[in-house]
């Protein structure tokens, strides 16, 4: 078993394609995260055209980059070998073909040339705009992206005609570069490697998730050993982020509240602010609220790793490094193994959160968490045809239980929504769990439409294969 060259994307694959074969010009962004595959994803688009240039920047003086851009240009348009080395001048030849001209890394050319967006303003204003030209913009310094390209005070601001976000794989595709196939096992991967191109492209799917873990983030010499490491240090500059390091141990470690973080990490609570805001910005947290609140109102808050490599990674290595390294192939077993069904309750939640409008086809106006005083719900759907769906998460190996059922009863009943349009509102339980039911609650569930039992097999998504 090999992994596939390419995987899905098909919704942005087609949106560049289509945009490439319209008459008018066309000024596209796309940007994320390192690790998710712009580049091959933009590549993919371009694949067997004759009209296109990808290139991609390097951090290097602007003569240099101009005379690289000019190299790889000239090998599709040799018009371009005779034109000015200047970007207005090269775009408007290129304009000119009607050309699809991909700048890969685009911050590195502002880095180098801060004035180059005023610059590909004028020249799109004056001239491109008027072309059946695109130009694709791609970065994956999302700060950069944003100040000089999306947002208000940028020269491109209102330009663009599409902009694409990059997020990571679906847990539908990136299972299939999952070493095992049942589904327990899948979201055990997916708890680990998550949906990134490039950490799913270092699995191994001869060995098992033990094995692959083992060699590819514990060893000192694995190709992810120090990926959020080098991550951290390419978005924050050479000195070590150690704020930064420490507000994501205690997210890792479950310490979600603004307080707790705070207290954790030894930060001013009214500093943590700006910390975990650009840790937001860089799509590594995420801020949960009570789904049933106010996303504007709303003082509730709590924070989780976006990146399950992330959280395993400052859960497991970091910090550990000297005590992997001494216990060398053993440091799975004695390190992860004891504590990694604790780790993976979170990742679990997140799979049933993610996979309830699959499994209880309904349309969703919010799918999350909810919490009140002592009262937490795992899965809270909140359905446009008025059913409060809540779900209790269970990764252990005990089955769940005709109590467990009651004891979210009892909680469901303290869960404040009105329903859209005047719709009565109706419940639904869901119970998730790994380990299954016990007799007495599949004999509830058989005898109630409005109580279903779920575990990985009903949860994960089929593997697409015919």
């Amino acid at each position: 078993m090999s992994h596939p060259r390419f995987i899905d994307r098909e919704d942005e694959r087609s949106l560049l394609e289509s945009r490439f074969e319209s008459d008018r010009a066309e000024l596209i962004v796309l940007y994320g995260r390192r690790r998710l595959g712009k580049s091959a994803l933009v590549r993919e688009a371009v694949r067997g055209r004759q009209d296109a240039v990808y290139w991609q920047a390097t951090e290097e003086t602007p003569e240099v980059q101009l005379a690289d851009f000019v190299a790889a240009a000239s090998e599709t348009f040799p018009v371009i070998e005779d034109i000015q080395r200047d970007w207005e001048a090269l775009l408007r030849a290129l304009g000119r073909q009607d050309a699809v001209v991909v700048l890969d890394e685009f911050p590195y050319l502002v880095e180098s040339d801060d004035a180059l967006p005023s610059k590909l303003q004028r020249v799109w204003d004056t001239h491109l705009e008027e072309t059946g030209t695109s130009l694709v913009l791609v970065g994956s310094s999302i700060s950069i992206m944003e100040d000089k390209v999306l947002t208000g005070g940028s020269p491109l601001y209102g330009r663009r005609t599409a902009t694409i976000d990059l997020p990571p794989l679906d847990l539908a595709d990136a299972r299939q570069f999952y070493p095992d196939d049942d589904p327990d096992s899948v979201i055990r991967a997916w708890g680990i490697f998550g949906g990134t191109p490039y950490y799913l492209q270092a699995v191994d799917p001869s060995r098992s998730l033990a094995e692959n873990v083992q060699s590819q983030i514990l060893s000192e010499h694995g190709v992810l050993h120090n990926e959020p490491e080098f991550l951290l240090r390419t978005e924050f500059g050479i000195r070590e982020p150690q704020t930064y390091y420490t507000i994501l141990r205690a997210i890792a470690t479950g310490k979600r509240a603004a307080n707790e973080i705070a207290d954790f990490a030894g930060v001013d609570s009214n500093a943590l602010g700006s910390y975990l805001s650009k840790l937001r910005r860089l799509r590594l947290i995420e801020r949960d609220i009570p789904v049933t609140a106010n996303p504007n109102s709303t003082r509730k808050s709590r924070y989780r790793l976006r990146e399950p490599l992330f959280r395993f990674w400052f859960r497991y290595v970091y910090g550990q490094q000297g005590k992997l390294a001494q216990l060398g192939n053993d440091a799975y077993e004695q390190v992860v193994d004891p504590t990694f069904n604790d780790y993976m309750g979170t990742m679990f939640e997140q799979v049933c959160q993610n996979a309830l409008p699959s499994v209880l086809p309904k349309t969703y106006q919010g799918i999350g968490y909810w919490w009140y005083q002592r009262h937490e719900i795992d899965v809270v759907g909140l359905a446009s045809d008025g059913t409060l769906v809540v779900g209790e998460c269970k990764y252990t190996s005990r089955k769940m239980t005709e109590g467990d059922l009651s004891d979210l009863e009892r909680t469901a009943s303290q869960v404040r929504w009105t329903p859209p349009n005047g719709a009565d509102r109706e419940q639904h339980y869901c119970c998730f769990c790994r380990a299954g039911f016990s007799d007495d609650l599949k004999q509830v569930a058989a005898d109630r439409s409005d109580v279903s039992l779920l575990t990985p097999a009903d949860i994960v998504p089929g593997d697409g294969t015919e």
